[in-house]
């Protein structure tokens, strides 16, 4: 705990430790610095010397094994990332990703609720993670608000994944791990799991978030564990009456006990809580982040970008939503921004003439970027409807990762293409 007298270490393996950030039986956890990256970092050291039994050693030792052989997998944006560990000789250690932020667990109480549309952005934002966990054939196991960070920055980050279960892992894996009050009905049957397992997980979260209070209490593990498995939840409605109906399916479908009747994908949870939240009207400009997510998996411009780009694509660029009629760039002003229409349909005027109309997911001002410096506008572009618009500055986005970049060349690189054909087929038909 943080105000504590502890003796800290000066080093862990090549890595500078400053103080103590946390402690509990199984683990103590410093903010370091990794002297490559030059970056702060958490190290969390396995302590043997805290458990009351061999047996239970051993099996936190396994919990902690697990989660070091994720170094690597699980970079995404919503997950806390491993960079380094060693589960060898006296000194285990795992090095990751240093989060500045609470966990859900702060809000999950009736008196500290955070408002519905900032729990339905989270908990679709740990529906792409946790989609994204799955295809690299990982599922947590263990789901629950003390596992999901909200940053100081708004977003989100899943943590914990000692307890994972990994599908290509030949070794038996542990059984009666995870918290009994977000286990499935399957896991507390110790009955082989899929990812809908996190799924049912996810939505008792939901439901926490929501309330303020789990769907199943009960006095002991017994009691409860016969209510996951034989009892309906109280409806969600009766404990917040401002959700929405549509929320309230949703909440309940991903809690289902049958697997069948409960989500059968990842990305339909991550649909269904998009479309329960009512879209901004033009004039109040905002656009919420799974609106935008949705958006980009849906424009061809973005057909070659991994989910993990896509929410790159969001920390660089800037989505705002435009009435009819707005002048979006000016003949000779000067920018070096780009721009993607995710809506609707704009006009390319030169000197008051009409030379094109742009529609949804065209782009326009590339050559920004592409040039690497400011650069006169050549035409003005005005809104010919209500859009909604991607601003993204040249700047920011050589910023970004070499991947996004190198995606964005050759988005940009088949628009030319193409447009040299449709040039070269007119000046064909002219001279024709």
């Amino acid at each position: 705990m943080r105000g504590l007298t502890v003796a800290v270490p000066l080093y862990i393996a090549k890595y500078a430790v400053f103080d103590e950030l946390g402690r509990g039986a199984t683990s103590v956890v410093y903010r370091g610095r990794d002297p490559f990256t030059n970056r702060d970092v958490a190290i969390k050291v396995f302590n043997p010397d805290g458990f009351a039994s061999e047996a239970q050693r051993s099996k936190f030792e396994k919990l902690f094994i697990t989660e070091a052989a994720l170094v690597g997998k699980l970079n995404h944006p919503h997950i806390v990332n491993i960079f380094d560990a060693s589960v060898e000789g006296s000194q285990r250690y795992i090095v990751m990703e240093l989060v500045n932020g609470k966990a859900l667990d702060e809000y999950a109480d009736p008196d500290t609720l955070l408002p519905i549309p900032q729990v339905v952005q989270i908990i679709f934002k740990c529906c792409t993670a946790l989609d994204f966990a799955c295809r690299q054939g990982i599922i947590h196991r263990d789901i629950k608000p003390a596992n999901i960070l909200l940053c100081d920055n708004g977003e989100i980050k899943i943590t914990d994944f000692g307890a994972a279960l990994m599908t290509d892992m030949e070794k038996t894996q542990l059984v009666g791990v995870g918290s009994p009050a977000y286990m499935s009905p399957e896991q507390v049957r110790e009955e082989p799991l899929t990812f809908q397992s996190d799924i049912y997980s996810l939505g008792v979260v939901l439901y926490r978030l929501l309330t303020g209070h789990l769907p199943y209490e009960a006095d002991n593990a017994y009691a409860l564990v016969h209510k996951i498995v034989h009892e309906a939840p109280r409806d969600v409605r009766q404990l917040r009456p401002e959700v929405s109906p549509e929320l309230a399916r949703i909440v309940h479908k991903a809690m289902e006990k049958s697997l069948s009747a409960r989500y059968q994908h990842w990305a339909d949870f991550a649909s269904d809580l998009a479309s329960c939240v009512s879209p901004a009207t033009v004039s109040e400009k905002v656009v919420s982040d799974s609106e935008k997510f949705n958006t980009l998996k849906k424009l061809a411009f973005f057909k070659e970008f991994t989910d993990v780009e896509l929410w790159e694509v969001l920390r660089v660029s800037d989505w705002r939503r435009l009435p009819a009629g707005k002048v979006l760039v000016k003949e000779g002003d000067i920018g070096n921004s780009f721009f993607i229409i995710a809506d609707g349909e704009v006009t390319v005027t030169k000197m008051k003439k009409l030379l094109n109309r742009l529609k949804t997911g065209d782009c326009f001002g590339e050559m920004a970027y592409i040039e690497q410096t400011k650069s006169m506008r050549t035409a003005t572009i005005t809104a010919a409807t209500d859009v909604m618009l991607i601003k993204i500055k040249a700047d920011a986005l050589m910023q970004a990762s070499d991947n996004l970049q190198l995606k964005f060349n050759r988005a940009f690189l088949k628009i030319l293409v193409q447009r040299l054909s449709m040039a070269s087929t007119e000046l064909a038909t002219l001279l024709g």
